[in-house]
């Protein structure tokens, strides 16, 4: 049984916050619980270093992991997708995971689909647990009082959650966001900045949801909720070494 559970969203490759984040929060793999609701890869400086330090606190201290939609579009391009997964690649913060994993910055002028193909025969090399780490992430996870997701529930879909779309769980904003309480359980969820909820980086607390991007990437800051009891939180927080996105 764990004194706390720990949770955290959107690392997207903000390596140094994450482990100063860990230990502001004094995490202890023997008595916290440590959640970890995705998006770990994409527009921070070192999307392989977090994806490295996730795999390990999941195989060798029992912490859970949630598939972001930055994790799952790195699957699907890594393992050959095309389409509208490559388009927004590099929209979405993809040349700071290039550089991440290939070990070098894109060239300038060269096509997308070279930068592609010299992106995936990285990652399938050396990086291939990486892939099968993501790959397999659940979408949610529960508790007794608590619903972890990286976006959020549908409240067309309040009658029985878990069989709303697999897009919602890594994408909805609205209508979760504004809606009043509708599941007996509190969600827990990132993927929208709370600077964009609540007009501040810091933890937002709506109705029956809570959210916790703090959009460290955007240069803002990076949270933990620390959970010890139904009513029991605390906020924990860092900033972000400088604006990166």
């Amino acid at each position: 049984m764990f004194n706390r559970t720990l949770v955290i969203s959107d690392i997207h490759g903000c390596y140094d916050a994450f482990n100063r984040l860990l230990e502001q929060a004094a995490y202890d793999p023997a008595d916290d619980l440590l959640l970890l609701l995705g998006d770990f890869v994409d527009k921070g400086p070192d999307s392989s270093l977090v994806v490295e330090l996730a795999l390990s606190l999941v195989r060798d201290h029992g912490a859970i992991a949630i598939r972001g939609n930055h994790d799952e579009r790195f699957v699907h391009i890594a393992r050959g997708g095309n389409g509208e997964a490559e388009g927004k690649f590099f929209k979405h913060g993809g040349f700071e995971t290039f550089a991440s994993y290939v070990g070098k910055p894109a060239i300038k002028g060269t096509s997308p689909e070279k930068l592609i193909m010299e992106f995936r025969e990285a990652v399938n090399g050396i990086y291939a647990h990486h892939i099968e780490f993501l790959e397999q992430l659940p979408y949610y996870y529960e508790d007794d009082w608590y619903i972890y997701v990286h976006a959020g529930v549908n409240p067309r879909f309040a009658a029985n959650w878990k069989q709303q779309p697999k897009r919602d769980f890594m994408y909805i904003k609205e209508p979760f966001h504004s809606a009043d309480r509708f599941l007996s359980k509190v969600v827990v969820f990132g993927h929208t900045k709370t600077v964009d909820l609540h007009g501040k980086p810091d933890v937002w607390f709506g109705k029956g949801k809570i959210g916790i991007d703090g959009g460290c990437s955007a240069g803002f800051q990076l949270n933990a909720l620390e959970i010890a009891g139904p009513d029991l939180l605390r906020t924990i927080k860092v900033p972000a070494r400088a604006r990166i996105r």
